[in-house]
């Protein structure tokens, strides 16, 4: 049997398509919503991620998933989740927090958790990105999950924020319903680096900053690396960053 061939393929953020309206300014790594691209659908297990920013007491009124593991990570700011079968919360900078539709959800995402509090409402914007995976089985219970993550623990270190992989049951913050897919992450200071994992299919998001990664050169924010049968490269911060990092062991037709 052939080897898959190994190719890194670097997205820049200009090249990604944009919703943009009064409330909302979101750029989408793959094909979502009205922006379709047949050759741009996923890839391995992600078929969504989204870099969203949303203004003050607006956002995603209540509307419905199914079938779909997501995965909301807050860069800036606060969102408030509320959802059909009772959970409800605010989710922050080092709040990971997993939706699982199963066989059917409503919930709705919005910036304003003065709403929650009682306090005085604010005019700032949230930013976050949401990621969306094929979760091993369809029609399953729908289920949520969020833990707060010790920020000392995304300084310098690659951190598992959501994993299936049973290899991560003591390690992951939050669950997933996909056995072949964890997603890492770390916050890097200028020279602090990681080494990537090696996967079928990675892939890597620079949400903020920018970040060197071997063999290929600078990453800035909103960039983006797939990764075909790769890995083990080094991701060095050129400055304060953040990135995302998607370890895939199945593409579509596996799982």
């Amino acid at each position: 049997m052939t080897s898959p061939q190994s190719i890194v393929d670097i997205r820049r953020a200009d090249e990604r398509a944009r919703t943009r309206i009064a409330w909302l300014d979101s750029r989408h790594s793959f094909s979502f919503g009205g922006h379709y691209d047949p050759d741009n659908t996923h890839h391995g297990l992600l078929l969504v991620n989204n870099d969203d920013t949303v203004k003050p007491g607006t956002g995603f009124d209540t509307h419905p998933h199914r079938d779909m593991e997501i995965v909301t990570w807050v860069l800036r700011g606060s969102l408030v989740h509320q959802d059909s079968t009772g959970h409800s919360g605010v989710i922050y900078p080092g709040l990971a927090q997993r939706m699982s539709a199963g066989r059917g959800i409503l919930h709705s995402e919005r910036n304003d958790s003065w709403t929650l509090s009682g306090e005085q409402s604010h005019s700032d914007p949230v930013h976050f990105v949401q990621m969306w995976v094929v979760p091993d089985e369809s029609g399953i219970t729908p289920g949520y999950q969020q833990l707060e993550i010790d920020d000392e623990l995304l300084r310098g270190n690659l951190v598992t924020i959501a994993s299936g992989m049973p290899e991560h049951r003591d390690q992951a913050a939050i669950t997933i319903r996909n056995r072949y897919a964890a997603l890492h992450g770390a916050r890097l200071q200028p020279g602090q680096s990681i080494e990537l994992p090696e996967a079928p299919y990675l892939h890597l998001f620079v949400p903020r900053g920018a970040v060197t990664l071997e063999g290929a050169g600078a990453l800035h924010e909103g960039d983006a690396v797939r990764f075909t049968a790769s890995g083990g490269q080094r991701v060095t911060a050129a400055e304060p960053a953040e990135i995302l990092v998607w370890e895939m062991h199945a593409g579509l037709a596996a799982a």
